[in-house]
């Protein structure tokens, strides 16, 4: 019974011990993928809990956080982080070396709450699979150069509490949910939106926000947001910031916004907002109110602003205000700074004799003021009156407040004072003096205060608070800080206020990289909270190099009990460590045999080739990489449906994420494709030695197992045809749609003129041209192309027709002679789909026919407006248009012989482009530039429905008489 009792113990305590192996084995393979410069260095050994990792915080021998900020790390972040399955927190902030994109498996980390990347150079679209990290609560990654477009997945993070994807390049509108698409109106729990300093463009959907939000901070200022202020954000009355400045918003301000008296910031500045000025008597609790240049309507300087009790800052630059200023304005309490500038203000400038003992500013340069009825009464307050009727008298002319030389500096030059009577002396090296008068090396940074209450900066008694909320919160943190230093105060145009901050380290001249990266956090992820007089912030930390040892050595008094518990221990594990040695040699020698195999496959990769199938000989090919099975079932998560991007006739595509970060679409075939080998093998030799940027890459394939799988770059906005069809919701002008046709038409003449031999594509669709990020063309499925081995005059191949009904050269299919005019033929159609957004059939319709029966070259458009893409932009001119259809019209000609070549056709869109004012050889504008985008997109398939659709031989029956 014993025996049988040590076997079972024995039994579990080797599996545990196997478990903790593996799991560690799988966090220390994940930490290792990050190939990063300048990596702490005691990353070293192969268990990361053991040896304690800067950085790197454990629980159950499975890493949890990864807490690297101001490393000065170099690298990218690669697609294997997947592998810390038990991750909570990653942040990296204040590595402004860490650049490229997120990888898509990042969405695999499913116990991550905490993804803080501040202040990087992290770029490229913020990955849809973000959504999919249902227990993330901070998402900050302000600061980095994002682009793209907002995920509408995040709709789907229902315990989100910040997002902050301010100061990036992130373009395309604003996402809500619609139908089984998310989008943020989701975000009910959500308190901060923070998307400042962007490119978003479009209006602010009406359905974005509701009553049963909790936000309290809107932060939208700086973008390219359009149309009218929502009605639906006067419901969210938990709000206390609101900043939609530096837009194009425009019409009336919404009359409910009085009912939000939590506002204590509401700047609407720098837009095209007209009608009267809004009644804001409501806001009792308003701090910072910012109207300025705008479009409203003239009025009286309204009073309802007298009553606002706790207002310290009114600016209402160019805001047709007229009349007296009321002297009640200047009583207000807390009054600190009032600029009026650009207004028809006139009357007498009345201070008053009891006006606030904070005021400091009063800016009324270029209004019609005729007296200042106090000047000498009035004590060290700034006041402006350049420009003004009273400047023009020649007795006032010299008066202070009438010269050039009267500002109101945006700066200040506070500095944190000594503290106990100390003298700062200089110090040597790269020290500096703290306020205790120590010579350190401190950490340093920028706050950034994106609202503000207050306007005054000389005012020294708020820069004492903050440090006096500094100091204690450090003192209650785990890292010892000697003191806290603030200088140079400034407001930048954005009306951000900037502050200098030192962190001095208490016991020794600099800090370790525990306590930098412990510091770091706590600024990164708002674990400290300022007085809410400076508002939302965020912290952009510098490099720090010069770092303590942070080497603990074991004091004597503890190595006699260390060494009684080492022996137990030692016994214990003694007992099992020749079995689990055994058990690892045998795993050993597995493994080496699978890498032994797997260099042998490596080594000729066509070995399982089948010569005598339908698949023919061995591909030729030129530089494409071979896979195996095992790794693409890794980049896709198994190949699963989170993945899956597409489907068709050939079989599915997935979306994948290489080691390095890069996506690519993964082409897996059906295993009952009756033409899958031949098209396989036609895809692999064509793209495998065809390199232009309109055509899409081949990045390798896989044939192993049973497989055939096609590896692509990835397109991330899908095919032209989402695009036409609104299914993408990007919308193409006429000036995008004239460069889809030039990119298509170039990449097309290459494959007709420069590739050796010559390739005929023979399925040129509006599936098969895929659009970038940029919305460049890239003509895609080489499955049915072939090449054109030319012998003498020899320009043409005999062939079995294959193509897509209403694309199909009626020439080829008559005669089975296929030439680079079918392509050309097939392209007349795509142009004349370009400007229809219609399918070439369409209820038993055929498009070229359509057109010719009802153009009329002497109306205006060829008398086509009702074939004419109603999104193609009918309000604008469409340049170039007839130009555009003569060429369609030639390149659908009956006879091949009549049709132009692709490299005319490519020299024709040119020469309308230059017509129409365009740069055909300048690069596509980002995406943001001319398209709208809509929650549909997270729906759009790059190589989706018949993408794979190739429609074999077609009986007479199925072509229409032409």
């Amino acid at each position: 019974m014993m025996e049988q009792k040590l076997q079972v113990f024995l039994l579990v305590a080797i599996s545990q011990t196997w478990v903790a192996v593996y799991s560690n084995n799988q966090d220390f393979l994940g930490l290792k993928s990050l190939d990063w410069k300048n990596k702490p260095p005691n990353w070293v050994g192969a268990d990361p809990c053991e040896a304690n990792w800067d950085g790197i915080d454990c629980s159950d021998n499975r890493v949890t956080s990864i807490t690297l900020s101001s490393m000065g790390l170099e690298g990218q972040l690669s697609g294997d982080i997947e592998q810390l399955s038990e991750l909570q927190t990653l942040d990296l902030s204040y590595n402004k070396k860490l650049t490229g994109p997120l990888p898509q498996s990042i969405g695999n980390l499913q116990k991550l709450n905490n993804l803080i990347l501040v202040g990087c150079a992290f770029s490229g679209q913020i990955p849809g699979t973000i959504g999919s990290l249902k227990e993330l609560v901070f998402i900050s990654l302000n600061s980095n150069r994002f682009t793209g477009l907002i995920p509408p997945s995040i709709g789907n993070l229902s315990k989100l509490y910040w997002l902050d994807l301010a100061d990036n390049q992130i373009e395309g509108t604003i996402p809500v949910s619609r139908g089984n698409t998310p989008g943020l109106d989701m975000l009910l729990h959500c308190k901060h939106f923070h998307f400042g300093k962007n490119k978003l463009e479009g209006s602010i959907p009406e359905t974005l926000f509701s009553s049963n939000m909790t936000l309290i901070h809107v932060l939208f200022d700086s973008n390219q947001l359009t149309g009218s202020i929502p009605l639906s954000l006067g419901l969210v009355k938990s709000l206390e910031v609101v900043r939609l400045d530096g837009n194009e918003l425009s019409d009336d301000v919404p009359t409910n916004l009085n009912d939000l008296t939590n506002v204590t910031e509401l700047i609407l500045s720098d837009n095209k907002l007209s009608g009267p000025l809004p009644n804001l008597t409501g806001m009792n609790g308003l701090h910072f109110l910012d109207l300025s240049n705008n479009s409203f309507d003239t009025s009286d300087f309204p009073s309802w602003i007298s009553t606002l009790q706790s207002l310290t800052t009114l600016i209402m630059e160019d805001t047709n205000l007229q009349g007296p200023i009321p002297v009640d304005l200047f009583s207000l309490p807390n009054l600190e700074t009032v600029v009026l500038r650009k207004n028809k203000l006139n009357g007498t400038l009345d201070i008053g004799t009891s006006y606030s003992s904070h005021l400091n500013l009063v800016d009324l340069k270029n209004n019609q003021i005729t007296k200042f009825a106090n000047s000498d009464e009035v004590q060290g307050i700034d006041i402006i009156l350049l420009d003004n009727l009273i400047c023009l008298e020649t007795t006032e002319t010299k008066a202070n407040y009438c010269s050039n030389s009267v500002s109101h500096s945006s700066n200040s030059s506070y500095v944190t004072p000594e503290k106990n009577n100390c003298i700062r002396t200089p110090c040597s090296s790269d020290k500096i003096s703290s306020p205790n008068c120590l010579c350190a090396y401190p950490y340093t940074g920028t706050l950034n205060f994106r609202a503000p209450s207050f306007s005054d900066l000389e005012n020294e008694t708020y820069y004492q608070i903050l440090e006096n909320s500094l100091t204690s919160f450090f003192e209650k943190f785990k890292v010892k800080v000697d003191s806290i230093a603030l200088s140079n105060p400034n407001e930048v145009s954005s009306e951000y206020l900037n502050i200098k901050l030192e962190i001095f380290p208490s016991g020794h001249d600099s800090f370790d990289r525990k306590e930098i990266s412990d510091m770091g956090f706590a600024l990164s992820n708002q674990t400290y909270k300022t007085p809410k007089t400076f508002g939302p912030f965020f912290f952009i930390a510098d490099q720090y190099e010069s770092y303590a040892d942070s080497i603990e050595v074991p004091s004597d008094s503890n190595k006699s009990s260390k060494t009684s518990i080492s022996i137990i221990i030692g016994g214990v594990v003694g007992g099992l460590a020749v079995v689990v040695l055994l058990l690892l040699a045998g795993l050993y020698a597995f493994h080496q045999k699978k890498r032994a195999e797997k260099a042998t496959e490596l080594s000729r990769p066509f070995g399982s080739w089948d010569t005598n199938s339908s698949s023919g000989a061995v591909p030729q090919l030129k530089g494409a990489r071979w896979f195996s099975f095992e790794e693409l079932k890794k980049y896709t998560n198994n190949f699963s449906a989170a993945n899956d991007v597409g489907s068709g006739g050939y079989g599915k595509v997935y979306r994948g994420t290489l080691p390095t970060g890069e996506l690519v679409a993964i082409k897996r075939s059906l295993k009952e494709s009756m033409q899958g080998g031949v098209e396989f093998k036609t895809e692999i030799e064509l793209l495998s030695r065809v390199h232009h940027k309109n055509l899409v890459t081949l990045v390798g394939f896989c044939f192993e197992q049973g497989e055939q799988i096609l590896v692509y770059e990835y397109i991330p906005n899908g095919s032209l045809k989402d695009s036409l069809t609104g299914k993408s919701g990007i919308r193409l002008d006429w000036m995008k749609r004239l460069r889809v046709a030039l990119g298509t038409a170039r990449g097309l003449s290459y494959l007709h003129e420069l590739a050796n031999p010559t390739i005929i594509h023979r399925d040129i669709k509006s599936t098969n041209v895929l659009l970038d990020d940029r919305l460049n063309a890239k003509v895609a499925d080489f499955g049915l192309s072939k090449l054109m081995m030319k012998d003498g005059d020899k320009d043409h191949v005999t062939t079995q027709v294959k193509g897509t009904m209403g694309y199909l050269d009626p020439e080829y299919y008559m005669t089975q002679q296929l030439t680079e005019k079918s392509d050309v033929y097939s392209f007349g159609v795509l142009m004349l789909e370009l400007i229809t957004a219609k399918k070439p059939i369409e209820r038993g319709k055929y498009v070229v026919r359509e057109i010719r029966l009802a153009m009329d070259k002497t109306k205006d458009l060829y008398n086509l407006h009702s074939f004419i893409d109603s999104t193609m932009g009918l309000g604008t001119r469409l340049i170039g248009f007839d130009k555009y259809v003569d060429l369609a019209l030639e390149c659908v000609g009956d006879s091949g012989v009549d049709r132009p070549t692709m490299s005319d056709v490519v020299k024709e869109i040119e020469a309308i482009m230059k017509l129409a004012g365009l740069n055909p050889n300048a690069d596509s504008e980002p995406t943001s530039a001319s398209y709208e985008y809509s929650s549909k997109m997270s729906s759009s398939n790059p190589y989706g429905e018949d993408a794979f659709d190739h429609s074999g031989t077609f009986p007479p029956s199925k072509i229409e008489p032409l």
